[in-house]
């Protein structure tokens, strides 16, 4: 039993990998948490920024109704 466990844990634990990663499979990976990165922080301003700025122009429609009326 001990045995047959030893021997699943020499499997499972990792070793180092020796392997090479060229300038254009670099460069395309940071490219892509660049895109990431830059999409989810665009999908917060667009969520957040544009209802806010709506909500901002209808007050000022409002404002400048009420002192035009008076």
């Amino acid at each position: 039993m001990i045995k047959a466990l030893l021997v699943s844990l020499v499997f499972f634990i990792p070793d180092f990998a020796q392997a090479y990663i060229g300038p254009g499979a670099s460069v395309t990976a940071i490219g892509t948490i660049i895109a990431l990165v830059g999409t989810i922080i665009l999908a917060i301003v667009g969520f957040i920024w544009y209802p806010l700025k709506r909500i901002l122009s209808r007050k000022k429609e409002k404002n400048s109704k009420n002192t035009d009326s008076q």
